[in-house]
């Protein structure tokens, strides 16, 4: 049997070709509640980058939902004012009329009724005229009295304006035969949105409406803005409204109204916002985003990318030292993709991690 000796220089050689293992760097923190000390061979050191804290003219904008209502005034529903039947439609859904058009008309048994009540106004107004001469002529010779003829003056008065209205119910008549017929005129102008009128039909006097006007050209949004935001809206002030359906239209108005009441559910106030709709694109009942531009003020603004969070809270670590870095929880107002308006717990001149807050322990 041969026997195997390694020679020192076999040795040597051996020895050489094998590396050492050296021991690797880890990454070490410091951390004291929420402070937190970063080693000088840390990695982490060389991802963090931090800004200076200053104060930046912010436009303030408030945001809220709203919903497209028409204007009241440029509103009306349409019904019988008596029971009858329809004998006649002057109009198509979609089109336009103005205030005293004809919409519909109705055969009015009621007419017989109209007519002797002109005619028993009419008899009224001669009898208090002839009372009211005779007053007069009393008086003129020193025999009448004076509360007696203001009285058959006033009942002249009375009468005359009783006439009026008979006067104008009857106008409202066609006469036809021993019978007539009565026609719904239009209140307002505007578009026929809804038609239900179909001739021949019996409408009782307690129907709902069968025809609804509305004049589109301007419509209201009513938004809903919170307690604390009423201050920064006023009056006449310029707004942006966004539609979901039409996401590139840009939409303008003003603020008409703010109510006087306050929502103790929601803690809200009523806006009225109108607006102008020259295309009729803004129909009743669709929803939009109203933002109101509630002037510029000076504000803390930092990094979106800034932020951390943690639970329900945000937070920020400021730099407190050379390679140290604390905790701050802090209040963020509106935001956006790139910049954060801060409300509290910032100051001008605080040093803060704009980047590598995610490397930092207990944010991983």
């Amino acid at each position: 049997m041969k026997s195997v000796f390694f020679t020192p220089v076999l040795a040597f050689i051996i020895s050489c070709s094998g590396k050492k293992e050296e021991p690797q760097q880890k990454e070490t923190f410091s951390i004291k509640g929420n402070h937190v000390i970063i080693s000088e061979n840390n990695p982490v050191l060389k991802k963090i980058i931090t800004e200076t804290v200053t104060e930046q003219q912010y436009s303030k904008n408030i945001t809220s939902a709203g919903t497209i209502e028409t204007i009241p005034n440029n509103y009306a529903e349409i019904a019988s004012p008596f029971s009858g039947r329809v004998i006649r439609s002057f109009i198509n859904i979609g089109q336009t009329v103005k205030a005293g058009s004809p919409i519909f008309e109705i055969l009015a048994p009621g007419y017989s009724s109209v007519r002797k009540d002109y005619s028993d106004a009419m008899n009224d107004v001669r009898l208090a005229e002839k009372n009211y001469k005779r007053q007069q002529d009393l008086f003129r010779h020193g025999v009448g009295i004076q509360k007696e003829l203001e009285e058959a003056e006033t009942e002249y008065q009375n009468k005359k304006t009783s006439l009026s209205n008979a006067s104008s119910t009857l106008n409202a008549y066609n006469s036809k035969g021993s019978g007539g017929t009565y026609i719904i005129k239009a209140p307002i102008s505007g578009e026929i949105i809804s038609n239900k009128i179909v001739t021949g039909q019996y409408l009782k006097e307690d129907s709902e409406q069968v025809v609804i006007i509305a004049e589109l050209s301007k419509v209201w949004i009513t938004g809903a803005v919170k307690e604390k935001d009423i201050r920064f809206i006023s009056p006449g002030d310029p707004v942006s409204v966004k539609i979901n359906t039409y996401p590139d239209m840009e939409i303008t108005g003003k603020v008409y109204h703010i109510s006087e009441l306050v929502d103790e559910d929601t803690r809200s106030i009523k806006v009225l916002i109108q607006c102008d709709n020259p295309q009729r694109k803004l129909k009743p009942g669709m929803f939009a985003a109203v933002t109101y531009s509630a002037g510029t003020e000076k504000a803390v603004i930092i990094p979106s990318q800034a932020l951390m969070q943690q639970g329900d809270r945000q937070y920020v670590w400021i730099k407190t030292g050379r390679n140290e870095f604390t905790k701050r929880f802090i209040n963020p107002g509106s935001t956006s993709e790139k910049a954060t308006m801060i409300s509290s717990g910032l100051q001008p001149g605080d040093i803060i991690m704009i980047q590598g807050g995610i490397y930092m322990p207990g944010t991983k």
